[in-house]
């Protein structure tokens, strides 16, 4: 081969007839393999190493090749020379298994040690083996574990991506399952609450197209408010209680219970809300406001709106609805002059009006707000600017 190699070169006419590096080179062999421990488990730590010694356990053992392991139990190693070898698996300097090998001239050995195999398992000791079993045991339980959280987060995002796309339906049962598997999750009870609100949701604005009623929204909303009351408790019972779960199932049970008048209760579920996470308090807050005026449609009275809408306004003084909102709620506040000539405007009237004209000049509301300040008999400005955010 050597022979016949060198005279293509030189029929060829090439000037690189002296390779001894690259022919030497041609003859080396690379190796690459597994490793996995007595419970089938990938050994993440150590080397594998290659000797021509009888005994690598012996104090003088000298070893040609070492290739350390990769996180995966994987390695590979190149430049062997060919010849008969020991594999020899080495953790923390000590050998815990080996192999006989033969590697060829050019080959890309396979060297694989499963040290489940009944050889090996065999040759432990008794409480070696007891042990092992234990750890097969508990190595079991953590894979089942492991197995049904991945099923409930698939169950999770499922029913989340449905409520987003409007099928309730889908959403209820992942979430029903979720919560039979795993009841002590506030999570999973907080997004069957999310399910459960856009189902009566959807309920309800069918009912207001066809000028019917629905005899089973009541029960709907609560059996949201129900599901949002368990993942409040669960997630405040948890050391590991999260408070954006807190302020979202408290900002969607107030939705619900003021979907069903109960106006106090959703305040209360609003403020609690804003206090769990401050950096989304004007949010929280409009819909506290929102809520309030809204029942006030048919309450007709204007309780606790314009209060519910200067917290908004302090925690973001962009948010124009707000604005708009304590406009409405002071507008019945609006009086006479003893005279009957004129109107007296109400604290605060005034300058929600021309706030909003500020924040919003091309907004829904603004001829609202300039034929309110007009009625007034206030100025009307005629150009606004918002101010920079």
């Amino acid at each position: 081969m050597r022979m016949a190699t060198a005279l293509a070169v030189c029929v060829a006419g090439s000037l690189t007839l002296a390779q001894p590096g690259r022919l030497m080179a041609q003859g080396l062999a690379t190796i690459h393999g597994h490793v996995q421990n007595a419970a089938a488990e990938p050994v993440q730590a150590g080397e594998v190493r290659l000797t021509t010694d009888k005994n690598p356990s012996a104090p003088g053992a000298k070893f040609e090749y070492a290739f350390p392991l990769d996180t995966s139990g994987n390695y590979k190693g190149t430049g062997i020379k060919p010849g008969n070898y020991l594999g020899v698996v080495f953790q923390q300097g000590l050998t815990v298994d080996f192999l006989p090998t033969q590697i060829a001239a050019g080959e890309d050995k396979t060297l694989d040690f499963d040290m489940s195999r009944k050889e090996y398992i065999d040759k432990m000791s008794p409480a070696d083996r007891e042990a092992l079993e234990e750890h097969k045991k508990q190595a079991a339980s953590v894979n089942a574990a492991n197995a049904k959280i991945e099923n409930l987060n698939a169950l999770l995002k499922t029913a989340q991506a449905d409520t987003k796309a409007g099928d309730f339906e889908g959403a209820l049962k992942a979430m029903t399952d979720a919560t039979a598997a795993k009841p002590d999750e506030a999570v999973l009870w907080a997004t069957l609450g999310d399910a459960q609100l856009g189902e009566a949701n959807a309920a309800a604005k069918t009912a207001r197209a066809n000028k019917t009623t629905d005899p089973s929204l009541g029960d709907k909303y609560a059996a949201a408010e129900a599901s949002y009351e368990k993942a409040l408790s669960l997630n405040a019972a948890s050391a590991k209680g999260k408070p954006e779960i807190t302020a979202a199932a408290n900002n969607n049970l107030g939705e619900a219970l003021g979907r069903t008048g109960k106006t106090k209760e959703a305040a209360d579920a609003y403020e609690a809300a804003a206090k769990a996470d401050p950096a989304k308090a004007g949010m929280y807050y409009y819909n506290e406001a929102a809520t309030l005026f809204n029942a006030s449609m048919t309450t007709g009275k204007m309780d606790g709106v314009a209060d519910a809408a200067d917290k908004a306004i302090a925690a973001d003084p962009t948010k124009a609805d707000a604005y708009y909102i304590k406009s409405q709620a002071l507008a019945p506040l609006i009086t006479q002059t003893p005279d009957g000539k004129g109107f007296i405007s109400p604290p605060g009237l005034v300058d929600a009006c021309n706030k909003y004209l500020e924040v919003a000049p091309t907004g829904p509301h603004a001829q609202d707000m300039k034929d309110l300040l007009a009625g007034l008999g206030e100025k009307v400005q005629t150009t606004y600017k918002a101010p920079k955010k």
